[in-house]
């Protein structure tokens, strides 16, 4: 890492011009493989032994670029860039509970994430305990006790959350959890993709290993699908958990001409990460393409200046939408005086981002008339874009839940959620305002 200031960072790092003809943006290597000049390189090469690129489903230098920008960002060590958020949530959570256990989630998180921990993963034998309240630490801690195999140890291989969820803005305490979890020698991952590195890192506050979808924020113009996996170096996966770290690996052994040994022998605390890339990437295949690297990493450039706006337009909005008589309900932990205010003001000193979601009064009826009435926002499924988006959570983003999940979770038919841009906050409320008039009669 460099000790360049973060808005320093999200414009030079990973990228070396003089590495790359000169060009001061980053180049897009196409390449589906790489030239290895001669057979000994060749073989150095594929066993890591030199610096090189083989193949692109495994590697690939535009791809690489955005991966250590992203890793230097989010203050970690390494970083895998796959080809959607959803890839990364899958592989990071696989890689984790491999072989069958349990994950703590709580309902509160994307409506992929809970169809997924739901209904597929346990079809590989990984099951989730999910929880209202990711924060009650004294209820997951004995969710970790009553796995326990009578021997101090336990079924549950993660932990996991959002830092800001989605679309209810429930601020995770990361520090907290990631004590009671390190604790029960579990590791923490955290999707972090609301706030961005720019506004919240949860490595830094005790989190192990880091998710986001790089289609949000991160490149923050809708134009290119991708996510990414960031690793820190402090959890012990020898701890006797996890055999996947510890087992002797072919590829790292006998494949390689030496003698056997694990991602651990081979990447000591980096095993995570290092065989997410060389069993789930390059095994399954969810592979970012050069282009889509090259957009995120040109999205990254502004990171700052986007984030920064869009978060304080986004308390505007909410500090007006909290004021209107037809709104029976404001979700945005950034609000003062809310019930999570202290931990906002501890852990999140620029804001908690840019997404906030609101309760209409009445029915569907007046949610679909209130959505199809507004100008400036544009109804589409995504958050983190240069423009404002509205979408009703129940049809789109978290058709998924069960409707007993959509009560606990309170995303309901008189849920919206609003994704604030680029636009003047003025605009956005003159909008919102001629819509109420609109949808009740005034």
């Amino acid at each position: 890492m460099s000790d360049h200031q973060f808005d320093t960072a999200q414009v030079h790092a990973g990228f070396d011009p003089a590495a790359n003809a000169d060009s001061v943006t980053p180049v897009i290597y196409s390449n589906a493989a790489f030239w290895l000049e001669n057979s000994q390189r060749g073989h150095d090469v594929a066993n890591g032994d030199v610096p090189g690129f083989l193949y692109s489903r495994v590697s690939n230098p535009t791809v690489s670029f955005l991966e250590k920008r992203i890793a230097e960002l989010d203050g970690a060590k390494e970083a895998v860039a796959v080809a959607s958020g959803m890839a990364a949530i899958t592989y990071a959570l696989l890689n984790t509970a491999e072989g069958g256990g349990r994950i703590i989630a709580p309902y509160d998180v994307y409506g992929g994430t809970f169809d997924s921990l739901r209904t597929l993963l346990p079809q590989f034998g990984v099951t989730t305990s999910f929880v209202e309240n990711i924060n009650d630490l004294d209820h997951i801690e004995s969710l970790i006790e009553q796995g326990s195999d009578g021997e101090g140890g336990t079924d549950v291989k993660v932990i996991f959350a959002e830092s800001v969820s989605n679309p209810t803005t429930v601020v995770t305490d990361v520090e907290a959890l990631a004590e009671l979890a390190h604790r029960h020698g579990i590791p923490l991952v955290i999707d972090n993709t609301l706030p961005t590195p720019y506004l919240y890192r949860p490595l830094e506050h005790g989190a192990d290993i880091v998710v986001y979808s790089t289609t949000k924020a991160l490149s923050g113009h809708g134009n290119a699908i991708g996510g990414v996996v960031t690793s820190g170096d402090s959890f012990d996966w020898a701890n006797g958990r996890y055999p996947q770290f510890t087992a002797p690996e072919y590829i790292l052994g006998e494949a390689a001409g030496r003698e056997p040994r694990s991602f651990v022998e081979a990447a000591g605390p980096l095993a995570f990460i290092r065989r997410l890339r060389l069993k789930y990437l390059r095994l399954t295949g969810a592979v970012l393409g050069p282009f889509e690297a090259y957009l995120q990493l040109i999205g990254l450039e502004t990171l700052t200046e986007r984030v920064s706006k869009e978060t304080a337009s986004a308390g505007k909005v909410a500090a007006y939408l909290a004021g209107q008589r037809h709104v029976t309900a404001v979700n945005y932990a950034g609000l003062p005086g809310g019930a999570q205010s202290e931990l906002v003001a501890t852990n999140y000193p620029n804001g908690i981002g840019s997404v906030l979601s609101f309760e209409l009064e009445g029915g569907p009826e007046q949610t679909a008339a209130f959505i199809n009435q507004v100008k400036l926002f544009r109804y589409l499924a995504n958050i983190g874009d240069a423009r404002s988006l509205i979408v009703d959570p129940v049809n789109t983003t978290h058709r998924e839940f069960t409707k007993e999940a959509r009560a606990i979770v309170g995303v309901g038919p008189t849920t919206i959620r609003l994704s604030i841009g680029l636009e003047n906050p003025d605009d956005l409320i003159a909008d919102l305002s001629q819509a109420f008039d609109a949808v009740y009669g005034e």
